[in-house]
């Protein structure tokens, strides 16, 4: 079956164009909300019902943050958009020579417009099954799952008789120097060394191993050397054994290898790669190594100029800078807004404009009152960084209920050092 319009749209109400957003992640967010005016049918499928504001999803996976804080279900956020329809679905497969979305229970969506924003995954470089052992972050369920794996952890040491086998259960291995292992390095002394160290009575969660391992010379290697060299300071200040040129060989349940070398460890946490969404092998385009889609300036791709993809998937064009577009939040969101701005463009039988990218800064916190930020025209480190980047991340929450849970949640961890997200629930 396919269907060409929107499932709500009447017959009398056809045929304005069909515009179809894969994804309700930041780029195809910002690209829904960029065609709120414009005279044309959106739908927009994602396979879940809720947008995450992932750059907090380290948060839940330590139980600073409830799963809530930080999603909010996609119908809400475009409620008030009356030529956009959401549908809860998985695509198997994009055809772009009949300009059709394949979904896996067989039914066919015909598009004039098409805009894939279906991100990420994380990579595991070859080793799949390293998953079931060290698992990445990228959604809800990762987040869930690892919050399941830490808090379990410190309730089987404080069961535990052996001192060996208590040691390895409260060590934590981070494969990734990047920005989300840096985040989960510095937030789990902060949540093991104050917040939970009068909640146990035969452990002594001050005790807790945090060893962050990255393959490359330096922690977040995408930012300025004295910025990375400053984050590793902080991290070692936090009591963060942090071990750069150790590339990983083998991840097993009770432990990682670096080489010959085994580090005993019942948590592994894996934050060192990406993979790009497999709908981009559909789109018969060349690929990356990675998997992304090489687009054209104007975020569109090759033979196919009503097909655009943003966000991880992408690869964008070089920038005016020299410097690559950044894998993170902003980069998707000012993709899904040029994206939907050359469609409008297209419609209206204009050329589209090529995307730029503005970067406003790159920031990553380590832990309280520390933190760094490349704003471009400025490097800023310690306690200013730390609330600058508290202040950004409330403001881009999606949902006013969001940014006020996530504001009195950590108003409450900073003057009483206590998480109000401990629970431990079946998976």
């Amino acid at each position: 079956m396919t269907n060409t319009q929107p499932p709500d749209t009447p017959p009398a109400a056809r045929r304005r164009p069909h515009v179809v957003i894969l994804g309700g992640g930041f780029g195809g967010l910002y690209a829904a909300r960029a065609l709120r005016t414009a005279s044309v049918d959106v739908t927009v499928i994602d396979r879940t019902n809720h947008h995450v504001f992932q750059p907090l999803l380290y948060q839940v996976a330590t139980a600073v943050l409830a799963p809530t804080d930080i999603t909010s279900p996609i119908r809400h956020l475009l409620r008030k958009q009356r030529n956009t329809v959401v549908l809860m679905a998985e695509v198997s497969a994009i055809d772009a020579a009949r300009r059709v979305v394949m979904l896996a229970e067989g039914t066919e969506i015909a598009y004039d417009y098409l805009i894939v924003a279906t991100g990420s995954r994380h990579s595991y470089f070859g080793h799949d099954a390293w998953e079931r052992d060290a698992p990445g972050l990228k959604s809800i369920e990762d987040a869930r799952e690892i919050r399941h794996r830490f808090l379990g952890a410190y309730e089987r040491a404080e069961l535990t008789e052996d001192a060996t086998e208590r040691a390895a259960l409260m060590t934590f291995v981070i494969v990734g120097g990047g920005p989300t292992g840096v985040e989960l390095a510095g937030i789990i002394p902060d949540v093991a060394k104050r917040g939970m160290v009068s909640d146990f009575r035969r452990i002594d969660t001050r005790d807790t191993r945090i060893i962050l391992l990255e393959g490359g010379p330096r922690v977040l290697p995408t930012y300025p050397e004295e910025l990375s060299a400053h984050a590793q300071r902080d991290l070692e200040q936090l009591g963060v054994e942090v071990r750069v040129n150790s590339l990983v060989t083998k991840v097993e349940p009770m432990g990682v290898c670096i080489g010959s070398e085994r580090i005993e460890a019942r948590t592994i946490l894996w934050a060192a790669g990406n993979a790009a969404s497999p709908l981009a092998r559909s789109l018969g385009v060349p690929l990356d190594g990675a998997g992304r889609v090489i687009v054209q300036p104007d975020l569109s791709i090759p033979g196919h100029p009503e097909l655009f993809v943003v966000g991880d998937l992408a690869v964008y064009p070089p920038q005016p800078n020299g410097r690559p577009v950044p894998g993170v939040a902003q980069g998707a969101m000012q993709g899904g807004r040029r994206a939907a701005q050359n469609i409008r463009q297209r419609i209206a039988g204009e050329e589209t404009a090529p995307f730029v990218y503005m970067n406003k800064g790159d920031l990553a916190t380590i832990g309280r009152y520390k933190a760094i930020g490349d704003l471009g025209y400025a490097r800023i480190t310690g306690r200013f960084a730390w609330w600058f980047w508290l202040l950004l991340h409330i403001t881009y929450l999606a949902g006013f209920r969001n940014r006020v849970s996530v504001l009195l949640e950590w108003a409450y961890a900073y003057f009483t050092y206590r998480r109000g997200a401990r629970l431990i629930t079946k998976r």
